[in-house]
């Protein structure tokens, strides 16, 4: 069985002044933060094939994953939550796509009650869309789990998936087993974008080091992180006392943080989403909420 390689850029085939239906692409995720590979690889989706519009969807509550409203201590200190808050994610969605007029920011997701799976957002995506087609905006590693997902048999009635990679990958059908061949030859594609080396961990990991996170998310989401403080902790000695003030260059002072907890489903992780590890361009990947069971997204939904 041949390779999913990389997919042509779409040309429409109706006739000059028909109508066609609209396409609209989902990309799922924790983003937590939001990055630019995130942006870049939607961008790069949306112009190869004909999109409408990107809806990004913030996971609600990601599979297994600690919130700020969970918050636990271990030995008398704070541990950094795994996920910040649904809204702060979301807020930081809806500025880091503001610019561009062909996104938007669904809230579908954080609204639903329970566990973050695919098959769900693209259930209630299909029902607000109806005269749309959709596509699904995924890391490329994430389909080789894609059979593992929560009722991953009525995915592909619901959505065709597009897998965003580096550029020289290759998706195996040996990876998606013999179910490929009952699939549609437009049911999956795989397309290249530019290898930013950018993940949410990283964000994290900087932020809470004192690092600057300028260029790697959008300006407006390093002025939001600043501004809540997120991915750092006061130290006992300094509580009650507001909390460490941001540099100018985007960083915060090392002093007064706590190393942030690395997510799991980083791109080192993936979306509603599946284990593997995630290219760096790409949406987050799903996490399985139990064995056998698809990964909910980060994702990912990215």
């Amino acid at each position: 069985m041949p390779e999913i390689r990389p997919t042509a850029p779409v040309e429409s085939t109706a006739p000059v002044g028909a109508l066609r239906r609209r396409r609209v692409g989902v990309m799922g995720g924790t983003f937590d933060p939001i990055h630019n590979g995130h942006l870049v690889a939607a961008n790069e989706v949306a112009d190869r094939f004909d999109l409408d519009e990107v809806i990004f969807v913030p996971t609600g509550r990601p599979w297994q994953k600690l919130s700020d409203e969970q918050g636990v201590r271990q030995g008398g200190s704070t541990v950094v939550p795994v996920v910040s808050p649904a809204e702060d994610r979301y807020l930081m969605t809806v500025i880091a796509t503001a610019a561009n007029p062909r996104f938007s920011v669904s809230r579908v997701d954080i609204e639903r009650q329970g566990d973050t799976y695919t098959v769900d957002t693209l259930r209630d995506l299909s029902r607000l869309h109806p005269d749309s087609d959709l596509y699904f905006i995924t890391g490329a590693d994430a389909l080789s789990s894609i059979l593992t997902w929560h009722d991953w048999e009525e995915l592909f009635a619901l959505a065709r998936f597009v897998g965003v990679s580096r550029p020289g990958y290759e998706l195996g059908a040996a990876h998606l087993g013999t179910h490929l061949e009952t699939l549609s030859p437009d049911a999956l594609h795989l397309i290249e974008v530019p290898a930013l080396a950018i993940s949410s961990t990283d964000c994290r990991d900087r932020a809470a080091q004192g690092r600057p996170v300028w260029y790697l998310v959008p300006d407006g989401v390093v002025q939001y992180i600043n501004k809540r403080r997120l991915y750092r902790v006061p130290r006992p000695e300094s509580r009650g006392v507001s909390g460490p003030s941001a540099d100018p260059d985007g960083a915060v002072h090392p002093s007064a943080v706590h190393p942030a907890t690395a997510d799991p489903t980083d791109a080192s992780r993936v979306g509603d989403t599946s284990p593997a590890t995630l290219t760096s361009a790409s949406p987050e990947p799903e996490q399985p909420a139990s064995p056998g069971t698809e990964q909910t997204s980060s994702r990912g939904h990215l």
